[in-house]
């Protein structure tokens, strides 16, 4: 099995670190092979960044794909721009708290969390990724949400009080995953 994912959106909110997360975990508590290729637009926060993750039980030919599996979208040029790379079947993850465009696509499952607006509910607008990454891990069972926090625990762990606001809202985001399978 194959799982190929795009992640999109603007600088600022925190794309490659779900990136980064989930392709950490994978390839620290699991036996599946991982890439990770970020791509960062010519400006820095509010500029495009996007970044794919490719999980496989065999090698890896390629750091990414022309087609997706998955498709996370955190602002409105990045559906734009990344829809069309999203296969039939695949998934359509949501930030709809900024997204509100209408999908014409009926050959996708479609999974939509207002993530802006739920960090913000939680204090603090940076764990929006975090969000998203539960959602994400949520529905796809991908990787198990145990080996994704212990990651993020692990990652985070220079920083001990930022530990129960990401344990929150990725507890929130697999809890939206959960209710869209």
């Amino acid at each position: 099995m194959e799982t190929n994912l795009c992640v999109a959106g603007f600088g600022g909110q925190g794309v490659m670190t779900l990136g980064k997360f989930l392709a950490s975990a994978t390839c620290d508590s699991t036996d599946k092979n991982v890439t990770f290729f970020p791509s960062y637009g010519a400006e820095q926060r509010g500029g495009t960044a996007n970044c794919f993750v490719v999980i496989s039980d065999e090698m890896i030919g390629a750091p990414l794909g022309d087609v997706m599996d998955d498709l996370i979208v955190m602002n409105g040029p990045s559906l734009n721009k990344f829809l069309c790379t999203l296969k039939e079947g695949g998934n359509l993850f949501i930030n709809s708290s900024i997204v509100s465009d209408d999908i014409a696509r009926k050959d996708i499952k479609i999974i939509k969390a207002p993530v802006t607006e739920l960090a913000l509910e939680l204090g603090n607008a940076k764990v929006l990724n975090v969000i998203m990454l539960g959602v994400y891990v949520g529905y796809t069972e991908v990787v198990s949400p145990e080996v994704v926090w212990g990651t993020i625990e692990s990652k985070l762990g220079k920083k001990p009080k930022l530990l129960p606001l990401n344990k929150a809202a990725f507890e929130k985001g697999l809890e939206i995953g959960k209710s869209q399978k």
